[in-house]
């Protein structure tokens, strides 16, 4: 893995933000099918702009519900979160948001990296129905203006990583210029029934970015029952690391959360659902710690996931926000991974979180 430059993941965090908050209002139901010539005419861009902005409603209090993923280019696993903490979204023709938080990323040079950061853009959007059954919608954000990021470094793993600091410049010149090459392409959301996905560049009407499981967009089912997709990814958690994917919140009573994942690279890592309250002291603590250390309370629900067997596991919990934490340390859980250190084997885990009904 190449080095992951203060600037690129400025620019990762900032199109992730925005893609996977703004369209989770937004939805195309028989009224919008029925005008869906009408809606694509390119001669109506103002009415499409003007719903887009409706449904998109207070955009900050989706921002601050949701972490990003990080990665280094569109097909590659998730190597850290971002965690927003304060958002700026004024009312405007064009969408101008300032965001600020705090997070993690996994780095060669540096091992864990934990970081916060504020940065604020300017982007041009509007959207497209697709032509099959299920009307898609597929809004597209093109930067008008990115202005500068504030990315300050607050722990690092590697003791020897004091020579990052002299890295930092080469760092973001080498940042810069491939942000900028990306920032040119934008970025694509797809909004279905039951989920909301991110696609760096502009992805063609019909088309699919790359998730590990293959889910009915009619009914958000695996395995035969309806559910709401709350994150389909790929994510690799490297030697004495760990991932905490939140908050998750289930609504009502009777419904369960389902965990769904396969594991390589290593043989085994823990699986731990936490209420929100512990899992964010605990994420407090791993932002805090340049070492992985044990967790602020103990998990609701623990179990292994093993390389070369299914993982799946549904789990009956009352109304709240949670969070599934994905441990490759010997500081918490049941697993622990080799103590060497010039032996890190990063353990690349395929998940599907989904919540529906307990019954």
């Amino acid at each position: 893995m190449v080095l992951a430059s203060p600037r690129l993941l400025a620019f990762a965090t900032a199109c992730a933000v925005v893609a996977s908050t703004a369209i989770g209002a937004v939805g195309c139901g028989s009224k919008e099918c029925i005008l869906r010539a009408t809606l694509s005419d390119p001669a109506n861009r103002s009415m499409r702009r003007g719903l887009l902005r409706q449904g998109m409603g207070d955009f900050c209090r989706h921002v601050l519900d949701r972490n990003v993923p990080l990665r280094m280019s569109p097909d590659s696993p998730i190597v850290g979160r971002f965690y927003p903490t304060k958002c700026v979204a004024p009312e405007s023709d064009d969408l101008y948001v300032r965001i600020g938080g705090f997070g993690y990323a996994y780095t060669n040079v540096t091992k864990k990296m934990t970081f916060n950061m504020e940065t604020s853009a300017l982007y041009r959007y509007d959207f497209l129905l697709s032509e099959n059954d299920r009307c898609d919608l597929y809004a597209y954000f093109r930067p008008s203006r990115i202005d500068a990021s504030a990315f300050r470094i607050h722990r690092v793993e590697d003791p020897t990583a004091s020579l990052f600091n002299g890295l930092t410049s080469i760092g973001d010149t080498f940042g810069n210029q491939l942000a900028t090459s990306k920032l040119r392409d934008g970025f694509t959301v797809i909004h279905t029934a039951n989920t909301s996905e991110l696609g760096l560049g502009i992805v063609p009407v019909g088309k699919k970015p790359f998730h590990p499981y293959q889910v009915d967009r009619q009914v958000g089912r695996v395995d035969g029952s309806d559910r709401v997709t709350y994150e389909n990814e790929r994510v690799e958690v490297h030697q004495n690391q760990r991932d905490f994917i939140g908050p998750i919140p289930v609504d009502k009573s009777g419904r369960a959360l389902f965990v769904t994942a396969s594991l390589d690279g290593t043989p085994a890592v823990d699986v731990m659902v936490m209420r929100k309250a512990e899992a964010e002291a605990s994420l407090n603590l791993y932002y805090e710690s340049a070492v992985a250390g044990p967790l602020a309370a103990p998990p609701i629900v623990a179990g292994i996931l093993r390389a070369g067997t299914a993982f799946t596991h549904a789990i009956s919990v009352p109304p709240g926000m949670y969070y599934v934490v994905f441990d490759n340390s010997a500081s918490a859980g049941q697993v622990s991974p080799p103590t060497n250190g010039f032996d890190d084997r990063a353990a690349v885990i395929n998940y599907i979180i989904q919540i529906g009904s307990a019954s």
